[in-house]
């Protein structure tokens, strides 16, 4: 995949236009930005392609790795990669003859009831670079780059790939691509890959097309019908959208900064309402439901469970920030440590309370 193959459309049409980079720096268009700062830049720029450029110095060993999994990864992968209660299991499926020859005969075969990550991945890049953007689902990108290379040859660890004793680093990692077991699983022969082709070194096919179209451009729509919404709680992640669009064309953006957000709080929420909204925002119903379970307990069962007890609110938030395992089965709920103490108290009386959402 190419470096730039992320770079956001409105991006790329600045740069067509003449209104970034050297234009911008030069002063060319005045009023209109500024030049990224190299620590801008660099915060932006964390991508890791196949050849391993865009990598970061750092290392980490297995058995660091296997710490840092069970503080941050193991809630929703299990011990071992192998769990399949919340996730597809990250690790199984593979052989040492699958190291030896990189291909995964089993994926030919299909003798094994579920696909593993290990099985599928055909570069070690790939893993480190998801990692290292999305995880842990609680706190995308708050991982240290040594941590990252540890847990990552924590997992190589658990598939085999690498020894019990082996530290991970930007200095060996290529090697290790080679031990992949499913690194000749992957074609480019489909796309516009760039650069050469696998026969001559490279991962392209020369960027030439899979496919041959003329546009119809007949029995065109007439209108747009809008398939999906953002969730209110991400539509203010880039500033007020209508202030981003330009003056002419037909699609407007929505109010979705400051204004926006003191016109909703000016409607007045009923304090049901309001603690359902915190929940939701907060991310708890991703794991709880209402009146039923998803990952965890719904909160109907965990009024019940603490009725009567004297201490209920107390014990309770300080689970909620603290995490805990095994009262509700063998998935750990992680430390909600992002939360406001007195969000927190609000959340665990409304939970007591019946958790209502009107």
């Amino acid at each position: 995949m190419s470096r730039f193959s992320r770079i956001p459309l409105a991006l790329v049409a600045l740069v067509a236009l003449g209104l970034a980079g050297t234009a911008v720096a030069d002063g060319k268009f005045p009023g209109v930005g500024r030049p990224a700062t190299a620590a801008e830049v660099r915060a932006w720029d964390i991508d890791v392609r196949p050849d391993f450029k865009g990598l970061r110095p750092g290392s980490g060993s297995v058995d660091q790795g296997q710490e840092v999994w069970e503080a941050k990864c193991a809630s929703c992968h299990g011990t071992f990669g192998e769990s399949n209660e919340v996730h597809t299991p990250l690790i199984g499926g593979t052989t040492q003859d699958d190291i030896r020859t990189g291909h995964v005969a089993s994926l030919a075969k299909g003798d094994v009831p579920q696909r593993t990550a290990i099985m599928k991945v055909a570069t070690v890049s790939t893993l480190f670079d998801y990692i290292n953007r999305a995880m842990p689902l609680t706190a995308p990108k708050s991982l240290k780059n040594d941590e990252v290379y540890a847990l990552l040859a924590y997992l190589l660890n658990l598939a085999e790939v690498v020894p019990a004793d082996f530290v991970l680093s930007d200095r060996n990692i290529a090697e290790v691509q080679q031990r992949m077991p499913n690194r000749k699983g992957m074609t480019t022969d489909h796309g516009m890959w760039p650069g050469a082709s696998a026969a001559r070194g490279g991962i392209g096919n020369g960027g030439t097309p899979d496919v041959k179209n003329t546009a119809c451009m007949h029995r065109c729509k007439d209108a747009v019908q809008v398939a999906s919404l953002l969730p209110a709680y991400a539509e203010t992640a880039h500033g007020n959208l209508a202030e981003q669009n330009r003056s002419v064309g037909p699609v407007r953006g929505k109010e979705t900064g400051a204004r926006a957000m003191a016109d909703a709080k000016s409607v007045a929420l009923s304090e049901n309402a309001a603690m359902a909204k915190l929940a939701g925002d907060s991310g708890c119903m991703a794991c709880h439901g209402l009146a039923s379970r998803v990952v965890g307990p719904g909160y109907n069962e965990v009024a019940t469970r603490y009725t009567g007890q004297p201490d209920a609110e107390a014990k309770l938030a300080a689970k909620v920030k603290a995490g805990g395992q095994g009262v509700w089965g063998a998935i750990p709920m992680p430390p909600q440590s992002q939360l406001k103490d007195g969000d927190v108290r609000s959340l665990v009386k409304w939970i007591l309370s019946g958790a209502k959402a009107q």
